[in-house]
């Protein structure tokens, strides 16, 4: 990838992000980790992770802190484990284990965990003619059956032991941030129409990647044909360098010497399923063009993925 970069030398505050994954969750996110990769129908093995996390008592996680939702957000995502749509990019299977950090971290079952993100060239679903920033072709060069209302956006509820997968791609990045994924925690709603309606939002926050990985994966195809700036995680406007407790992922490559393969990415989040997060968070998300469209996507829309899925 072209542009340019701030000094890549490791300072006290980035080494902490990297590195305090494990130690602001206490070593739940070490177990989130191992339990949200086996296998969903292994009971046993989540049932046990679940329990070594929730012995760590008082230090098994602290709040994940709320952050603004950015511009780019839509109602009305679909209830679907895969949401690319054909969008093209690494591929990332996300694993995201929800759990009451009020109540000794037990799992959130049936939390409806919420995503959005960008395609590998910046643009997301609904604000297709927001500029990315940098040089980049337009979405519609991507060449893709994606609908535009709805790519790479999508629900899935927490099984009992609070965990949800998602496979998307790795996103992409526009000016003025680095690479994220959006999240929104519900509880007390329910699936209706495809979707997830009612109950109210516990949390709102964001995911981020490590600027080492992200910055490899920018320099493969169709990520190169976005040129330009890329902000890195100690000068982003929003990740305030707290690890894990701050959204920062924990990445495993699929194949160690080829990230094309893709990665696997997981998270604990700890929230309060009392609270309610209106969104408006800390920090900014960049501006959309006055002309970007708006509003809930048509539940008519044309898309391969249209249908709901668990």
């Amino acid at each position: 990838m072209t542009g340019k970069h701030t000094d890549r030398t490791i300072s006290r505050r980035r080494a902490l992000a990297v590195t305090g994954g494990t130690v602001a969750a206490g070593g739940l996110v070490a177990a989130g980790f191992q339990s949200a990769f086996a296998d969903t129908a292994d009971t046993t093995t989540d049932a046990d992770a679940t329990a070594s996390a929730s012995s760590t008592s008082s230090e098994c996680m602290t709040l994940m802190t709320s952050v603004t939702e950015g511009p780019y957000y839509l109602d009305g995502a679909l209830v679907r484990k895969d949401i690319t749509e054909g969008k093209a990019g690494v591929p990332l299977t996300l694993r995201l284990t929800v759990v009451d950090a009020t109540d000794g971290c037990t799992p959130v079952k049936g939390a409806a965990v919420e995503i959005w993100h960008c395609d590998a060239w910046g643009y997301y679903s609904g604000y297709t003619t927001a500029n990315p920033g940098g040089s980049a072709p337009a979405e519609s060069e991507e060449g893709d059956s994606a609908n535009d209302q709805t790519y790479l956006r999508g629900y899935q509820v927490a099984n009992a032991n609070g965990v949800v997968k998602f496979e998307t791609i790795f996103p992409g990045w526009y000016t003025p941030r680095t690479c994220h994924i959006h999240v929104k925690v519900h509880t007390g709603g329910e699936k209706e129409d495809g979707t997830y309606e009612g109950g109210k939002v516990n949390y709102t926050g964001q995911l981020f990647f490590a600027d080492d990985i992200a910055e490899e994966i920018f320099t493969l195809d169709p990520y190169a044909k976005h040129t330009g700036s890329y902000t890195v995680l100690a000068d982003d406007m929003v990740y305030d360098g707290g690890g894990a407790a701050s959204g920062l992922l924990t990445l495993k490559a699929v194949h160690k010497k080829d990230p094309s393969k893709g990665y696997k990415g997981s998270l604990t989040l700890g929230v309060d399923p009392d609270a309610e997060s209106t969104g408006a968070g800390s920090g900014g998300g960049g501006t959309p063009p006055s002309d970007a469209p708006t509003g809930t996507p048509p539940s008519d829309s044309p898309s391969p993925s249209a249908s709901a899925s668990s």
